[in-house]
Order: structure tokens, then sequence, then C-alpha cells
């Protein structure tokens, strides 16, 4: 391609759009299943429980460290499958692309997308372009559609947590919505905080053998506040998380006091929260923990009978109660 940047022609089904699809996209994304000459793809016939997933991304700025939406859109879709005990198999992409975007910056948001799918052992195998006019987008948006496989026997959800079950999370919470807050130096911050933008597809598969696991979620928009009131809701049991006990990196800690956050609200993308059998907490956190990415794996709390609320005791030996939340805690970042 000669051209720098996006124009409308690149979405008008013509000359530029094939160039566009076939040296930007299908170039970076080629795979067996990837016919970008067909309407539909055929997938081989899966055994098992098929389980499929859609999301849209919408992130700025596109590239942040850590990652790009690409990047994102593949992992997000990924660990969605993956906390719903589902092995990813193939996903779907629509790009929404606005005019004057450059195909510099477009195309490594492409080979970003491409290296995180082949991570994840994902291929995408169909998709959609679409140009939208100057100023009707924030650059690029990307949505997606995961199908993946689940065993049968596999039956995870909010229905089957019980009063008495521990809650483990594989991380430190918050990196990932305040890396992109820093790489926007909107407060005159800035740092080389990492976002956590990842794969869970490995702590999901290592915790799935166990019998007493009843539920997964990655903490995305709203943090792990937002997933513990999900849970009660849900349950109608009592949350009670133990704030010393959740990890939170220096970095992040330090915004949020200055800015007024709160890390349990601010969107992780990499992360895994479980509940399960509290006789097999032991047992999950050293699964988890033998993987790299979980080594800051803990156990934060527990599901005990009482009113629906989530509880936090206080590392002065406190309580408070973790409200739902209902404005944005941060400028929107995914």
């Amino acid at each position: 391609m000669d051209d720098t940047h996006i124009t409308l022609a690149h979405g008008n089904g013509g000359r530029y759009m094939r160039e566009l699809i076939d040296e930007i996209f299908a170039r970076h994304l080629a795979n067996p299943l990837l016919n970008t000459q067909v309407d539909a793809a055929s997938l081989p016939a899966m055994t098992g429980e098929v389980m499929v997933t859609t999301d849209g991304f919408t992130v700025q700025p596109l590239e942040f460290p850590g990652g790009t939406i690409g990047s994102l859109a593949v992992h997000g879709t990924v660990n969605d499958l993956a906390v719903a005990g589902a092995i990813p198999l193939y996903l779907t992409l629509n790009a929404f692309i606005e005019e004057g975007m450059e195909i510099a910056q477009l195309e490594r948001i492409v080979t970003s997308l491409a290296q995180a799918a082949r991570e994840a052992n994902v291929v995408v195998v169909a998709g959609d372009t679409k140009v939208l006019r100057r100023g009707e987008g924030g650059g690029l948006y990307l949505a997606t559609t995961g199908v993946g496989v689940r065993p049968p026997q596999l039956q995870l959800g909010m229905q089957q947590i019980r009063a008495g079950d521990a809650i483990l999370l594989s991380g430190p919470v918050g990196d990932h919505g305040t890396a992109v807050m820093l790489a926007r130096e909107q407060f005159g911050l800035r740092g080389d905080l990492l976002s956590d933008a990842a794969s869970v597809l490995p702590l999901a598969q290592a915790l799935t053998p166990l019998p007493g696991l009843r539920f997964m979620r990655d903490p995305t928009r709203g943090g792990l506040a937002t997933v513990m009131q999900e849970i009660c809701r849900a349950t109608e049991l009592t949350v009670r998380l133990k704030q010393a006990a959740i990890p939170v990196r220096e970095p992040v800690a330090a915004v949020c006091e200055m800015l007024g956050y709160d890390p349990l609200y601010l969107a992780c993308e990499g992360r895994l929260v479980a509940v399960l059998a509290k006789d097999q907490a032991d047992e999950a956190l050293s699964r988890l923990r033998g993987l790299a990415q979980g080594s800051d794996a803990a156990l934060i709390g527990f599901v005990e009978t009482g009113r629906a609320h989530v509880v936090l005791q206080t590392e002065l030996g406190g309580e408070r109660l973790l409200e739902e939340l209902e404005d944005d805690p941060l400028p929107r970042i995914c």
C-alpha cells in the first residue's frame, strides 16, 4: 500500500479496501481457515459444549504500555471464554477505522493482535472492516466474537457458589486502568507501569480440574469490587474481603491516593477471580503460584451467610461496605 492514512475510499468495497484487507489484516492474521474471498467461515466440527462470547473494544490511547487495542481485543475475548471453563479456538474481528488514521499505526495494532492470537492459540477466521468519517470515531474500534469448547461435565456459575467458599485473586489489581491513565498524561503524571493485559487461559486451566471450583471471572470494567457485587446479587450472600490480602502494586496505590480513586474498582485485563470450596483453596493457590502470571495469587476473602453486602475488612481493623459502582471511576479506558 502506498497510502499513509486511512481515507473513506478504504471502506468503499473497491481496490483500496481490498488492498487494506489483504495487506494489513490478512497478511498478519493468515491461517488456513481465514478466507477473505467468502462471506462465512467453515469450521471443523467441535466436540463438547460450544461456548460463544462477543465484545467491543475502545481505548485511548490505542497503544499503551503493555499492549494495544488489538492485543486487548484478543485477550478480552479469550479471557471471557477461559473463565467460563472453555478452551478458546476461533475469533471473528470487526474493525471500525476512522478516516485519517495512520496506516502505520493500524499495522502495528494488527501485528499486536496477531501476536496475541498466536500466543493464545486462537485463529481469526472471519472479519469485516468499516471506515468512519473523520470525527465519528476514536481512531479505531474493534468488535470480536469468540468461539470455544467446554467439557460437558464442567459446571461453573454464580449459582454454584455456597456460603463458606473461598475467593482467590490471581494477581495485583488496577494495573491496566492506571497504566492507560498514565499513558494519557491527563493529570500531569507519568510512569512506566505496564498494563496487565494478557490471556488468563493458563490460570483458568490450572483450576478447572479442581472439583470444588464454583466460578471464575476476569475483573475488567468496574474491577474487583464489581465482580464481588455481582456475586452478592446472584447469591444473596455476604462477600467479606480482607484489604491487606488484596495485592495492589505501589505505583497503583500511589496514583489512587493522589487522585482519589479506589484500585478495587479499576479495570484489570489479565487477572482472574475464582470462587471455590474452602478446603481446596490451598491447592488452588499452589497451582496459580506455580505459574509466572499467578505468582502473586492470594486468598482475599470468603462468602458468608448474611445480607447481600460486600464487606471490606480494612488494614486498620475496621470494616466498610464496597458500594456498587455508579459513575465511571476513571475516564473511559476500555
